[in-house]
């Protein structure tokens, strides 16, 4: 074995770690050996967000002051034991990580994979999404000043789906806005669900214009709230709940309970590496209650569509 490298045994699978004291944050004083460990204490809650679903990685082997890479591919790379799947793409066929145990989330940490992306669907459906996700940007330089147009606009989303028949669910992104997750019942594609996001988005934007964009581009958006609906698409991805970004104090995308945005101070970056296990102590896992649930895109678009209807008769 290699100098500074050691073996952790995981659930019966001895994983040669290397590195643990390299620090990972430097500022923070957050090493590899704490991301390592992170991983694998918050294994139990994480996995079922990452369970049969494409993982890309986002890696940073020196650190976030160095520069990081994305990994999609890992063929011929990665133990036997480490799940996979193999899937097409415009150019070929391509190997995805998927990572249902905790030695592989333990695998993947050692490798420097700070964050966790995970496709919209799963491996046995790849193109019929069970997530539906609203990513609320916030307006440029919102940073240090508050967080209350984000917290707005997932409210004012809220309420819109509530009233086409759909539940929604908070967390925070870990960088700087907010996703709203919807459930699905899997019966609808990516090109139905998309075209119905963009919708709602759209609808949303003319109801509140001053506080709500569609507009990609960032110079248009005039201090509005980008209400993003671009993850909803084959191939295409979104941070996992629980997933460590690579910030500067190691912040962690977190499920939220709808009355924590009432909160003035709460922001995009709350829930970090050291306090989210004090946070699940205290209040168990916010989506839990989304585990089971599963709404037809179908019936909600027939009530956009009465809605839209409505809009150009009135």
């Amino acid at each position: 074995m290699k100098k500074g490298h050691e073996v952790l045994n995981v659930d019966g699978i001895d994983i040669e770690v290397s590195n643990r004291a390299r620090l990972i944050f430097p500022d923070d004083g957050i090493t590899k050996g704490d991301l390592i460990g992170y991983y694998e204490r918050i294994a139990e809650t994480i996995l079922p967000y990452l369970r049969d679903r494409l993982l890309t990685m986002v890696r940073y082997p020196s650190g976030i002051g160095e520069e990081g890479f994305f990994q999609k591919d890992v063929d011929g790379r990665v133990p036997e034991w480490v799940g996979r799947a193999e899937v097409e793409k415009e150019r070929g066929r391509i190997t995805h990580v998927v990572c249902n145990s905790k030695s592989t989330l333990v695998y993947l940490a050692n490798l420097a994979c700070i964050s966790m992306h995970v496709t919209l669907s799963r491996t046995d459906r790849l193109h019929n999404p069970d997530q539906l996700i609203f990513d609320l940007d916030p307006p440029e330089g919102i940073e240090g000043k508050g967080f209350a147009p984000v917290r707005k606009a997932a409210q004012r989303l809220r309420a819109f789906l509530s009233g086409l028949g759909l539940e929604s669910f908070p967390k925070t992104t870990g960088s700087s806005g907010l996703h709203v997750m919807t459930p699905l019942d899997r019966g609808a594609d990516f090109d139905a669900v998309r075209a119905f996001a963009r919708s709602v988005a759209r609808r949303l934007a003319e109801i509140y214009p001053d506080g709500l964009t569609v507009e990609q581009r960032r110079e248009k958006r005039a201090g509005r709230v980008y209400v993003d609906v671009l993850r909803n698409a084959y191939g295409q991805t979104a941070v996992s709940a629980y997933s460590v970004r690579a910030r500067p104090g190691a912040p962690v995308s977190c499920p939220l309970y709808w009355e924590e945005l009432d909160n003035r101070r709460l922001d995009s970056r709350k829930y970090n590496l050291r306090n989210v296990f004090r946070r699940l102590a205290d209040t168990g896992d916010a989506w839990e209650c989304a585990k089971d649930k599963a709404f037809s895109i179908k019936e909600a678009q027939s009530r956009l569509k009465e809605i839209l209807e409505e809009k150009g008769t009135g």
